[in-house]
């Protein structure tokens, strides 16, 4: 992964000297803050293109929630939180921000390293087009046009969408999508899916149909899609 640069906010010395050994190890460039207005001025000040940030909850001046934030009305930039609490209500609002995936401490730095390689294979191969009825994505842009507008989604959204494009017409579970999605056995509420899919349809307006809830099951998409809750 040469060329590709994670900014590690964290105020904990040891982990982002832990973290930084690890990510120069796998051939990755780092950048480092301290707090989250250091990581902000990183994010937005520098002239150097960040692929990937792993975010601290808590940290002095700004939290990694005001932060995470403040990227996502800007950028789709993938953000892995970190955070000592286990809380589902956590990992839940840092999905609903726009977090692509949610490590609590003590964790793993090669279970961590892991999830990054996953998270930056998937960006790197994203370079064509994919279009669904009135759904058009830029993969390589990061972006989606429903009827030629274009739509904001997260990062998470966005991947859910392009996820259901490439199992069109496939009823899939919830655990399926979690673990497609999300990259690894997710151990949380199975509501996560339920929300992010509730913020997709919403985002895809009169399109909402496309995707359909089976019973028993979990979701579909379809252009010929008849709700059938």
């Amino acid at each position: 992964m040469k060329n590709f640069y994670v900014l590690v906010a964290d105020d904990e010395f040891r982990i982002r000297k832990l973290l930084t050994e690890f990510l120069l190890r796998e051939g990755y460039k780092v950048l480092e803050a301290a707090d989250g207005e250091e990581a902000i001025d990183l994010l937005f000040e520098s002239k150097t293109k960040i692929d990937l940030v792993v975010l601290d909850v808590m940290m002095p001046k700004y939290d990694g929630w005001f932060v995470l934030e403040r990227i996502r009305e800007f950028s789709t930039v993938p953000v892995i939180m970190l955070t000592a609490r286990s809380d589902e209500n956590d990992q839940l609002k840092g999905f609903k921000l726009g977090a692509d995936d949610y490590v609590t401490k003590p964790f793993s730095p090669s279970i961590l390293m892991a999830r990054i390689n996953n998270i930056l294979k998937k960006e790197k191969n994203d370079v064509s087009d994919m279009v669904f009825g009135q759904i058009k994505i830029s993969l390589s842009a990061r972006e989606v046009f429903v009827e030629k507008v274009k739509i904001e989604l997260t990062p998470k959204e966005f991947e859910l969408l392009k996820y259901f494009i490439d199992n069109k017409g496939i009823a899939l579970s919830r655990d399926k999508i979690l673990n497609s999605v999300w990259n690894y056995d997710y151990f949380g509420d199975l509501r996560t899916v339920d929300t992010h899919i509730k913020q997709l349809r919403s985002k895809l307006g009169k399109y909402s149909f496309y995707i359909s809830t089976v019973r028993s099951i979990g979701y579909r998409l379809d252009i010929e899609n008849e709700n059938i809750d």
